[in-house]
């Protein structure tokens, strides 16, 4: 023997916040929206009374936006009434979703306010029974209520059938059934009206042109502001809508101006209107519209036109700019990362056995692909920083650091690769210290750059002269070029060497490198020039020194 306690369960959730009131609404829409429960236990009493704390919590746009869940159950009728006597936007969502065979449909359409059966009208999933029910509430929904205190007609008596003459309601029936059927014969069977809703389904074909929705049409309204009558291209549209003020749930509003207005019963003359319901009526309106009172001073309503607005076109705004070279780079760039980092990661764990076991190959191929990825990695940062200070979008971190102590520092630091071939460099030139302007981290990556990608074209016993100088309240670094670089038209665009150089400051060769250097020293305030096959690096110096 089983129990459905989910209602208990649902009940007995806190409602701590609104993201908890959503959910709990959801839940109570689902269960009582699903046949075959104990109507008559305190819980299911319990249920509806929260349901109805909920609704007041939770704005009308979230409870509509709950109830057009695709996975929502909605096959009860009392609860499809609820929903349907409540706020507008969740009226249409419970009209759009609910799921009811045609002898509920027809217990339950002749209870359901006004509102709510014009929304369901735009619906063509129902059966043919429900439809025709609709269209015959229809000739009443459209009529306005008759003034407090009118007195009904008498009926007239009905005139005797002539001899020989079918009854009147057969007559009527049959007359019904022949008006019904022209109609059929003349709506086309592949397309549907031109105001008629459709579902976002893509089934419009390629040609067929949309319909300009009607700039104005004439309308009537009660005294409450509900739509009774309009013309019949938007009649299924705006017949039930409520002209009222602007708040939670309100189709169509008013500016607060027309709404004391018809408040004091006054005419609107160019009164603003939002409407938010069919794509076709949806925007922006205005209305003129003057009161309607009946013989005896009662006012019975309002009668008027809305018209869409008039607006200028705005000039043309200027196009937005598009992205730079060195902005498409960088996106580049980005892209390229995620995969060498995944790659990257992979090979760390297959070389440090980090999810068991591997064999000796393996990690060796792994370590081999690890340090490619770095390296990767590493020209990727090159590019991005080459990019970034060619666009000014990236400043040096400034400081104080001697341009001597550090290139007498790097030049040491190669001795170790350069002396088995005889090759290196000659410093020479001032004795001072030569302070600049730059982070010592900074100035010592620019150094290894120009010193770096040199003394990779060196040729053996080839020794590079270099001059430390101050000229023009700069820091100067003259060398010497080796003959293959020197041979060059324009040392900026060297290619990468075949072969493997002794040493490296890039992985893309020592024209890029020079690049990069360039464009560091001019972010620096100072220049790297080729001239008279020598490179020259000036940099500021550190004033108050």
């Amino acid at each position: 023997m089983m129990f459905d306690d989910r209602l208990a369960t649902v009940l007995g959730s806190p409602v701590g916040g609104e993201t908890a009131a959503r959910t709990q609404f959801r839940q109570l829409v689902d269960l009582l929206g699903t046949p075959g429960r104990n109507t008559d236990s305190p819980l299911e009493a319990r249920a509806w009374a929260r349901l109805a704390e909920l609704g007041e919590l939770i704005p009308a746009e979230e409870r509509s936006r709950i109830l057009r869940d695709p996975g929502l159950r909605l096959r009860d009728p009392r609860l499809i009434g609820v929903l349907a006597a409540g706020d507008a936007k969740p009226a249409a969502a419970a009209m759009a979703v609910a799921r009811l065979d045609e002898a509920q449909w027809r217990t339950l359409i002749p209870t359901l306010p006004v509102m709510a059966r014009g929304f369901l009208r735009h619906r063509r999933d129902l059966p043919q029974g429900t439809r025709e029910l609709l269209r015959h509430l229809g000739a009443g929904d459209m009529l306005l209520p008759q003034p407090e205190g009118a007195t009904a007609p008498s009926p007239l008596a009905p005139a005797p059938p002539p001899p020989g003459t079918v009854p009147e309601r057969d007559s009527i029936r049959a007359l019904l059934r022949r008006i019904e059927a022209f109609r059929e014969g003349r709506r086309p069977d592949a397309a549907a009206g031109p105001l008629d809703p459709r579902l976002p389904l893509g089934d419009v074909a390629e040609d067929e042109a949309a319909p300009a929705p009607p700039a104005q049409f004439a309308f009537t309204a009660d005294e409450t502001g509900r739509i009774g009558w309009t013309d019949d291209a938007v009649a299924p549209l705006l017949c039930g809508l409520r002209l009222g003020p602007a708040g939670p749930g309100s189709v169509a509003a008013l500016e607060d101006r027309a709404v004391r207005a018809m408040q004091g019963r006054q005419p609107l003359h160019g009164a603003a209107l939002a409407i938010d319901a069919a794509p076709a009526i949806t925007g922006d309106w205005r209305v003129d519209a003057e009161p309607v009172f009946a013989p005896g001073g009662a006012f019975t309503g309002w009668r008027g036109r809305l018209r869409r607005p008039v607006f200028l076109p705005a000039p043309e705004a200027p196009p937005a700019p598009t992205d730079t070279p060195q902005d498409r780079m960088r996106q580049v760039l980005h892209e390229l990362r995620t995969p060498v980092n995944a790659i990257q990661g992979f090979a760390e764990i297959i070389q440090q056995q980090l999810f068991g076991p591997a064999p000796n190959e393996y990690r060796a191929h792994a370590a081999a692909i690890a340090v490619d990825a770095a390296k990767l990695l590493a020209g990727f940062d090159e590019i991005d920083r080459l990019s970034k200070l060619e666009a000014g979008a990236l400043e040096l971190d400034q400081g104080e650091a001697d341009l001597r102590e550090v290139v007498e520092l790097t030049v040491r630091r190669m001795e170790g690769v350069l002396r088995s071939r005889g090759a290196g460099f000659a410093v020479q030139g001032a004795e001072e210290r030569l302070p600049t302007t730059l982070d010592r981290p900074e100035l010592m990556v620019l150094v290894w750059r120009v010193l770096a990608s040199l003394a990779g074209a060196l040729a053996p016993s080839e020794v590079l002269g270099a001059e430390l100088s101050i000229d023009d309240s700069q820091a100067s670094l003259a060398v010497d070029l080796p003959g293959s670089i020197a041979r060059a038209a324009d040392p900026f665009a060297l290619p990468l060497a075949e072969q493997r150089p002794v040493l490296s400051a890039g992985m893309f060769g020592p024209g890029f490198t020079f690049r990069l250097a360039r464009a560091e020293a001019e972010a620096a305030g100072g220049t790297l020039a080729f001239a008279d096959d020598t490179v020259t690096l000036r940099l500021p110096l550190l004033t108050g020194c």
